[in-house]
């Protein structure tokens, strides 16, 4: 398997080469990119065409892979295998996921979901780097990794309980902004100290609300 990996990105990578897509100087994460577009068929007419938002989230995803995993060719097929898996496995699923936030944190402190309705702030969460980019560029990578290791074994329920957490860790800096903006801002860069212990609350949060079996509900 991984011989054929290694000759798979050797090939993608030449002919990105010849088409002069990719270059020496060409950042990783960006070569990563241009090869996924190819082999998924969205590959652009020419380099100055404007990134979609599909595109962010890869970048966003590759770079923190990149942090943790060294060799290129584990690194891309990791990268595009998670990708694959958000776009397929959880298309339907992601969209929901802002409504789902939204009623366990009614459960868990209705009085900092009051506060954010009261600020017009609800929908203006960083929904993009929390369900799409999967904390990438929001949570360092040893916490990350924990968070993306539940998603690639099937639950990308995590995240809204990842996100869950944060806003309850944080409630005291959230209660006291009043501007919708500035929460979104604060939000989008959280303190990286105790990221860890967020995880490990957002897991223990997870199994208190998803890990009892069904039978047993």
């Amino acid at each position: 398997v991984m011989k054929y990996r290694t000759e798979q990105y050797r090939d993608v990578y030449h002919a990105l080469q010849v088409i002069r897509f990719i270059k020496d100087s060409t950042p990783q994460v960006e070569v990563f990119l241009r090869m996924h577009q190819l082999e998924s068929g969205r590959l652009p007419r020419n380099l100055a065409f404007p990134l979609e938002p599909e595109d962010e989230v890869f970048l966003a995803i590759a770079k923190a892979m990149e942090e943790v995993v060294e060799d290129n060719v584990d690194c891309y097929w990791l990268v595009s295998s998670f990708v694959n898996q958000l776009n397929n496995k959880y298309k339907d699923s992601l969209p929901q996921l802002p409504k789902v936030l939204e009623q366990y944190l009614n459960v868990e402190d209705n009085r900092l979901l009051a506060h954010l309705k009261a600020c017009s702030a609800v929908s203006k969460l960083p929904y993009n780097l929390w369900f799409k980019k999967c904390f990438a560029g929001c949570l360092p990578e040893s916490s990350l990794q924990r968070v993306w290791d539940k998603v690639i074994s099937g639950s990308c329920k995590i995240l809204v309980f990842v996100a869950l957490e944060i806003l309850l860790t944080f409630k005291m800096k959230i209660m006291a902004l009043t501007n919708a903006e500035k929460i979104t801002q604060f939000l989008e860069n959280i303190p990286q100290d105790n990221t860890d212990a967020i995880v490990s609350k957002a897991i223990d949060l997870w199994h208190k609300h998803c890990g009892t079996p069904v039978h047993l509900v």
